[in-house]
């Protein structure tokens, strides 16, 4: 059966993809087709999801110029990972599905060194990234999408909501109280930053689409991740939609796989920025903030308690390529 875009249901576009996906890789590239199939269709899940949510976030005080109040043109895009929030949240949807047995514990110890590389680096691995969005597929395919934002919305309050920065959340929060649109625009699974953005009370989010047929996962994806250019695409997509006027936009993000979504606002931000984005933000006078402790301790970023058994769980989304392998 063959599902357009737009007869899709938004469905969780985990982590993965394909071979034919080798070369997403952290250099710039221009936009390819796929890019912009992927950009509309979560440009279009967005605005399907944004009426729906509701919430308050912490009040904080706008910048002396920025954002200017009452600017109905502007509207605010925020990176997920490492920026919003610490380390990745398709890790830490993994790790609720393993507590939830999606997988087997002899599965994941093949799979732990990713997560702690990912929180050791502080940065995006495209290899890493694309094989556990490639298993994500795998694992979800023949579930309803229902079971997955059921699922997810507990996952949050289980190990997202406390990774939270502060700090970039009070500067969206000042988007807000400025009476501009806040979105997040993520690689993870649009189901997944709908809830997180739910529960932030930001207006809604653009994430990686996958399709579903009468509510249930095909284990295909809409296009591609929403990573790099696609990013890029996905919010001019969503401004054309919105009547939005990207040089009065703002972008926010750590990694220089964002480099495109940044470039294309009028106010670009580094957060948390990672060696190459620092770099790049410095040298075309670029805002930065650092809302780490410290940058070591930062990438670092272990808790206390934890060992391989809370690595290997944040590692599960993963899991399911050995299997696939077999």
């Amino acid at each position: 059966m063959s599902v357009s875009p737009s007869d899709h249901h938004s469905g969780w576009s985990p982590f993965g993809t394909s071979p034919r996906w080798g070369w997403l890789t952290p250099r710039r590239r221009s936009a390819t087709a796929r890019s912009v199939l992927a950009g509309e269709a979560a440009a279009e899940a967005a605005r399907k999801t944004s009426r729906e949510l509701e919430g308050e976030g912490p009040e904080t005080a706008a910048e002396p110029e920025f954002p200017v109040a009452g600017d109905s043109l502007a509207a605010a895009f925020f990176d997920l990972d490492n920026t919003v929030m610490q380390g990745a949240a398709l890790f830490h949807f993994g790790r609720g599905l393993y507590k939830r047995k999606f997988f087997q514990k002899h599965e994941l110890a093949r799979f732990a060194w990713q997560q702690m590389w990912f929180r050791l680096a502080g940065v995006e691995d495209p290899a890493h990234m694309e094989e556990a969005r490639d298993s994500a597929l795998s694992i979800v395919k023949g579930h309803r999408v229902s079971e997955l934002m059921e699922i997810g919305e507990e996952i949050y309050d289980e190990y997202m909501a406390e990774r939270i920065w502060p700090g970039t959340r009070a500067l969206a929060q000042a988007h807000l109280d400025a009476g501009q649109k806040v979105w997040l625009v993520t690689a993870a699974p649009v189901e997944t930053a709908t809830i997180i953005a739910r529960r932030l009370g930001l207006t809604g989010a653009l994430g990686t689409v996958a399709e579903s047929v009468d509510g249930i996962y095909t284990g295909k994806l809409v296009g591609e991740p929403l990573h790099g250019p696609a990013k890029a695409e996905a919010v001019r997509a969503l401004a054309a939609a919105e009547d939005l006027d990207l040089s009065r936009c703002a972008a926010y993000s750590d990694s220089a796989n964002d480099i495109p979504m940044l470039s294309i606002v009028g106010h670009p931000y580094a957060i948390n920025p990672d060696t190459r984005l620092r770099k790049y933000a410095r040298e075309r006078g670029w805002r930065l903030r650092d809302y780490r402790t410290g940058r070591k301790a930062a990438k670092v970023g272990l808790p206390a308690a934890a060992g391989v058994g809370a690595l290997a769980g944040g590692a599960a989304a993963a899991v399911a390529l050995q299997r696939r392998r077999r």
